[in-house]
């Protein structure tokens, strides 16, 4: 069931709905995740859609969270975007069509992909046995 516009706002914070469905960008080093290193899964925090898995964060030096690939391919949709002077590719839920981030060539094998993402875009669930962990 899709939500309305006036349903985001209500249980979205201002800057996740300005994120997610206005396309903005947070600041770099400043969302929750960017620096999380906890054992678990990112869901859309529009729908809670499993996006990314914490087996495939690591630290891009960007401020922003960084994976190597999503949980599964169909859980995200790539746009191209040229807005700003750039061409670059837009990551969105495939569920809901919430702004993630956008996704690059410029990453870690086995992808060679640094998918730049959004904390307010968000949620994390730990699993069930996670230990809190540091970055490698």
């Amino acid at each position: 069931m899709k939500k309305t516009d006036q349903e985001y706002k209500e249980t979205l914070s201002e800057i996740e709905y300005r994120v997610t469905r206005e396309a903005a960008t947070e600041h770099p080093f400043t969302g929750k995740y960017w620096d999380h290193w906890d054992q678990g899964k990112y869901t859309c925090i529009c729908c809670g859609t499993p996006l990314f898995l914490s087996d495939t964060k690591f630290d891009a030096g960007c401020g922003w969270p960084s994976y190597n690939a999503p949980e599964e391919a169909s859980a995200i949709t790539e746009i191209k975007d040229t807005s700003h002077g750039m061409i670059r590719t837009e990551v969105r839920c495939a569920n809901c069509d919430a702004h993630l981030g956008h996704v690059f060539e410029d990453g870690p094998m086995p992808t060679g992909l640094r998918y730049c993402i959004n904390s307010a875009s968000l949620n994390f669930e730990p699993s069930n046995n996670a230990q809190p962990s540091l970055k490698d």
